[in-house]
């Protein structure tokens, strides 16, 4: 059942459109790794050296007395709270394992030069299972499309 309210009546005539309040979080920050508030202007990350400017977080030197911050995937890894999860079964050999490992981080450099935050934390190899962690939602499915692609679709 939808949560439905009115809007005021000065602002529109009377039985016209109502307005759903479907999404109603209790806690106004979702992800506990996103800061509360903007960093300072330039912030330099003190593990891994990326520069927050101009609102995002780039590969850049830091001018001198620039602030000094953890950025989220530094974070993340710290903590040991990937955020984005990708498993390979069926991976027979230790070639396959090495191939599948190899095109990943490919796709990590490629992605990690455009936005710093993309990062893979952890990879473990498991009997035929490969099972990696990121420190984004999205790096999870390019590596997935690389591997289908270079596997053609197997």
């Amino acid at each position: 059942m939808t949560r439905t309210t009115s809007t005021p009546p000065s602002l529109a005539p009377r039985g016209s459109d109502r307005r759903y309040r479907d999404r109603i979080y209790d806690d106004p920050r979702h992800d506990p790794y996103q800061a509360k508030g903007k960093y300072e202007e330039p912030t330099l990350c003190s593990g891994c050296g990326a520069v927050f400017h101009h609102g995002r977080w780039a590969w850049a030197t830091a001018p001198a007395g620039a602030a000094t911050a953890e950025c989220p995937a530094c974070h993340r890894m710290r903590d040991q709270q990937p955020a984005g999860y990708i498993t390979f079964t069926g991976v027979r050999t230790a070639d396959e394992r090495e191939a599948i490992v190899h095109l990943a981080r490919n796709v990590e450099k490629h992605e990690k030069a455009e936005h710093p935050l993309h990062r893979i934390s952890a990879i473990e190899q498991d009997g035929n299972e490969v099972r990696m962690t990121t420190t984004d939602t999205h790096l999870p499915q390019r590596i997935g499309e690389a591997v289908r692609h270079a596997r053609k679709g197997t």
